[in-house]
């Protein structure tokens, strides 16, 4: 599937990830849609939440997670698939 799928299975609550990727068990999810029941919050460390605005998080192979931004290829590729 291209891009424009994938960010719309993103919005419906699946992960997704490019064939090409290297890294395994990489994948993207979405972030701070209060509708999802997953609303998160960051904290400062001072008892103060604050509300995220959605944006696209990436999984990495070291099981952490971290703010995600498209590439060009990533953008135009035709290998992105849906994880289960």
């Amino acid at each position: 599937m291209n891009f424009g799928q994938a960010i719309e299975a993103l919005k419906e609550g699946k992960k997704a990830a490019r064939l090409g990727w290297n890294g395994k068990g990489m994948y993207l999810f979405l972030i701070g849609v209060k509708d999802s029941g997953d609303y998160w919050t960051y904290t400062n460390g001072k008892n103060d939440n604050y509300p995220l605005l959605p944006f696209i998080a990436m999984k990495t192979t070291d099981d952490k997670v971290v703010p995600w931004l498209a590439s060009q290829t990533d953008i135009l590729g035709e290998d992105w698939t849906i994880i289960n």
